[in-house]
């Protein structure tokens, strides 16, 4: 089994994201000893926003390119590899200002690739092309935002990365919770104790 590991919070060993995808890893190479794992960091790596260049580029594969472009593009093309090659992804999904971090967004541009990971049919409708693959999401927020919440509409990390890995054929991922984090010690470790439960009962 593959495993790609993506992290995207800034606090470093702060992160409650980053320590329940860590957790979430080990369970599973527990689970499957010969899985081989694939991380990126992508707070300590940052991907490079799309850009104009970068997608003429693409566009235009025989051209001749700065080596600055020629850099972006290979991260593209890894990015994406090993987005393919994996069979389970697990994502700490930090949430800052309603969403997710825009190192995270800046991944997605790079793996939502049409002909790739999602294509329209002759018809015109959309078919996602990953969807073989098993997704884990560790999400952290500082705040309540669950259904019943006041601010629940305020909720776009969860909810955005829902609709992109439906968008390419995922309906159905997995979400470790941790909930109400910067409302004090007592709710912090409630909510992490709360979801490494939760890491405990996944299986390979």
């Amino acid at each position: 089994m593959n495993i790609l590991h993506i992290d995207s919070s800034i606090l470093g060993a702060h992160s409650v994201s980053r320590a329940l995808s860590a957790q979430m890893v080990i369970k599973l190479q527990v689970e499957t000893p010969d899985a081989v794992v694939t991380y990126r960091d992508l707070s300590a790596a940052p991907i490079a926003h799309l850009s104009g260049a970068y997608l003429g580029a693409l566009q235009s594969p025989g051209s001749e390119q700065t080596p600055e472009m020629q850099s972006d593009l290979a991260t593209g093309a890894a990015v994406l590899q090993e987005f393919l090659a994996a069979d389970t992804v697990v994502i700490g999904v930090a949430f800052y200002n309603f969403s997710v971090p825009s190192q995270l967004k800046a991944w997605v541009d790079r793996v939502l690739v049409a002909g790739q990971t999602f294509r329209y049919t002759a018809e015109g409708q959309l078919e996602g092309l990953a969807g073989g693959k098993r997704v884990i999401l560790a999400v952290a927020r500082g705040g309540h935002y669950g259904p019943n919440s006041p601010i629940a509409a305020m909720e776009h990390g969860e909810t955005y990365l829902r609709s992109v890995l439906s968008f390419i054929g995922i309906h159905d991922p997995q979400v470790i919770l941790a909930e109400g984090i910067a409302l004090g010690p007592e709710q912090r470790a409630a909510a992490i104790a709360a979801a490494e439960q939760q890491i405990s009962a996944l299986n390979a």
